[in-house]
């Protein structure tokens, strides 16, 4: 089969960079006003695209502390987007019934439990469509025929318990009391169901997907809801929808990404693991669902496949991450490369098909995620979001590519400071990524816990570098981190400080370092044993002691598996040594430590423990550990979010600008732009 390369270099202005004349730099307080697109869900003829549009509460305008909410809108063309419900319906779950006459949803209104509800797309206000008397609903599907809702829900309610608790007696027994989602079917009517029909399904199921004829489903099925077997032993099931009994399991080996089925229901794709150490789900695979059999479509490739659809003639769409770009792919029905589209400056982040309509959620460095639909090779923005990022100066962007001290290269995404570059270097601040089972791509990198444009906007040059152990380089590139924590991963970040110094973008005095989770790790890591190679640091949620991290996370088969490959016991002093506090004797970075004190990947107590050692053994050394109550391994909540951003930038002014590790600590609570009249 031939292949063609379809290029989109030549983009329609609105997918054009920055606007010209930018007035002022970005700021915290931007970034809290953010909107991002969400979910996408294009109708069965393609003539419309419902999506969501996901903001949190601008607490720097005094609007009252809470997480995000979604907003449903829907498109019909470009600049066509309209509001579709009222602004305080938060939705989740976008899909549109198989007629394409309405636009369902999960919602959860005041006093009642999650259901699904739905609204015609050509008039009528919205109305319930089914729902479980005693539990929220956490997915459904549409069966092809729209006269039956299959809900997902959550576990029967356990009345002896709640009689307990409601005495006092709330003991809870650690990863013990497993409550599985259960499936049911609901018809689909002008009331709703009272008492829909409840369908066996095997261990945790997540996802459901109704094949084509209506008669089966596609399961995605882990053994328990524990995190862990979420990620290493999620596998596919085809499941009788009559009798309740699972027909086969589609066998793959390691963790379980998007999964999609054909429109003639003989085929599935699967983005999975290629075996049980593969650190990604990031292959494309295709599988027979009448066998259970399977085959990669791009296994070895250096490249990680993210969403894939299938098309109405049975070809397979795919965005595929290169590196720190992306394309569109086209896969005949036998699997083989058709047309390969390059978006530009644009990065593909989200699919979805309907008709003949290829809709994709898609960002760049001068915009956050937009809905942009594909046609003739061209990408077309749909949303104009966040206009106002319009009046931003931001830095240049563009990637940057170094090799290692053994020869392996290495790319990264620089941003530089507005302005550019000045003579002797800038200010650096290196912004790992987690995982580290991840990447960086040349899109928008601006966000709470992400300095980006508003480092750039303050002098700083950023660079996020894809460390080995990242994916989009292929697997055998992501599994060059195992067995070896802090070791040649993190060596990579020092050679990328040096390569950035010699090409005279990087202060070598002046170079930060900051990330979450693994990121926090090579955070702790950079300013204790590399301390002499970072001149200021800021951790969030990262590890500090290997062992006690393996006894504390909700993944530690998942370590074992794709990280370390070997169990604690098995090396405990070779953990101890690759440990931040093992290596405090060497701590002179000033280390701003930030954590959820909720957080079960990796507890607080990792934190703790590199306060409490930095603090007894180097008094001299700056160092504040900052808590967030109820947040987990992140922050959701729109003022832990604000109060991060602000205590990181200023963590970096205090000791980064000027180069001045002696510098005293900074006031421990930040100046917050906030309204002090608004409660």
């Amino acid at each position: 089969m031939t292949r063609t390369l379809v290029s989109a270099a030549t983009l329609l202005a609105s997918v054009s960079l920055a606007a010209t004349a930018a007035a002022r730099p970005m700021t915290s307080e931007d970034v809290a006003k953010l909107e991002i697109v969400g979910e996408l869900a294009v109708s069965p003829d393609g003539n419309r695209i419902a999506y969501t549009t996901s903001r949190r509460p601008d607490v720097t305008e005094g609007e009252k502390n809470g997480g995000s909410s979604d907003q449903l809108k829907l498109a019909y063309g470009p600049d066509s987007a309209r509001d579709f419900l009222p602004p305080d319906i938060d939705v989740s779950a976008v899909r549109f019934s198989p007629d394409g006459r309405m636009v369902s949803f999960l919602y959860k209104a005041d006093d009642e439990k999650r259901a699904v509800w739905g609204i015609p797309v050509d008039g009528g206000g919205h109305r319930k469509l089914a729902a479980i008397e005693d539990a929220n609903v956490r997915g459904y599907a549409w069966a092809p025929d729209g006269a039956t809702l299959y809900l997902l829900a959550g576990a029967a309610p356990d009345e002896a318990l709640d009689k307990r608790k409601k005495a006092g007696f709330d003991a809870v027994v650690y990863e013990e009391e497993a409550k599985l989602n259960r499936l049911f079917a609901a018809r689909v009517g002008a009331e709703v169901d009272s008492a829909p029909r409840a369908i066996e399904i095997p261990g945790h199921v997540s996802k459901i997907q109704i094949a084509p004829d209506g008669t089966t489903a596609i399961v995605e099925s882990a053994p328990s809801p524990r995190v862990d077997d979420s990620y290493t032993s999620k596998r596919v099931h085809i499941v009788d929808l009559a009798r309740g009994r699972v027909l086969r399991a589609i066998e793959t080996p390691g963790k379980l990404g998007d999964v999609e089925i054909s429109p003639d229901g003989s085929r599935l794709s699967l983005i999975a693991a290629v075996d049980r150490h593969d650190p990604a789900a990031t292959t494309l695979h295709l599988a027979d669902v009448a066998t259970g059999t399977y085959r990669a479509l791009n296994a070895g490739a250096p490249e990680a496949a993210g969403d894939a659809e299938f098309l109405p003639d049975g070809r397979l769409a795919a965005i595929v991450d290169i590196g720190a770009q992306s394309v569109l792919r086209i896969y005949s029905a036998e699997g083989e490369v058709l047309e390969e589209h390059d978006p530009g400056a644009l990065i593909l982040s989200d699919l979805e098909v309907g008709g003949d309509t290829i809709a994709v959620e898609a960002h760049s460095p001068a915009h956050p995620p937009e809905l942009f639909v594909m046609s003739g090779g061209r990408f077309t923005r749909w949303t104009q979001h966040n206009p106002w990022l319009a009046e931003i100066d931001m830095g240049a962007q563009r990637t940057f590519t170094y090799t290692a001290r053994d020869g392996q290269e290495i790319e990264g995404v620089l941003i530089e400071p507005v302005g550019g570059i000045p003579r002797g270097g800038a200010p650096v601040i290196f912004d790992v990524h987690g995982g580290p089972e991840a990447h960086e791509s040349n899109g928008w990198q601006t966000y709470y816990s992400s300095p980006g444009q508003v480092a750039a906007g303050r002098g700083y040059a950023v660079f996020m570098p894809n460390y080995r152990g990242s994916t989009a380089y292929g697997t055998a590139f992501s599994k060059q981190h195992q067995g070896d924590y802090a070791g040649k991963e993190f060596d990579d970040l020092v050679d990328g400080k040096r390569a950035l110094v010699e090409a005279g973008i990087a202060d070598p005095d002046r170079v930060g370092i900051t990330g979450g989770s693994y990121g926090g790790f090579a955070t702790a890591w950079g300013s204790t044993y590399y301390s002499q190679e970072f001149a200021a640091g800021v951790m969030f949620v990262g590890i500090s002691n290997n062992i006690s991290k393996f006894g504390t996370t909700d993944i530690p088969n998942e370590m074992y598996l794709v990280h370390e490959r070997k169990w604690p016991w098995e090396e405990w002093d070779h953990l101890m040594e690759r440990s931040p506090i093992y290596h405090v004797d060497k701590a002179e970075t000033p280390l701003l430590i930030m954590h959820g004190d909720s957080d079960t990947r990796v507890s607080p107590t990792q934190s703790y423990e590199l306060y409490r050692h930095i603090k007894t053994r180097k008094p001299e050394t700056p160092v504040r550990l900052v808590l967030y109550p109820g947040e987990g391994h992140g922050n959701t909540k729109a003022a832990a979010r604000y109060d991060y951003s602000v205590r990181m930038m200023e963590w970096f002014d205090t000791y980064l600008k000027p180069g001045d590790r002696d510098a005293p600590l900074p006031p421990p609570r930040p100046e917050l732009k906030i309204d002090e009249a608004d409660d």
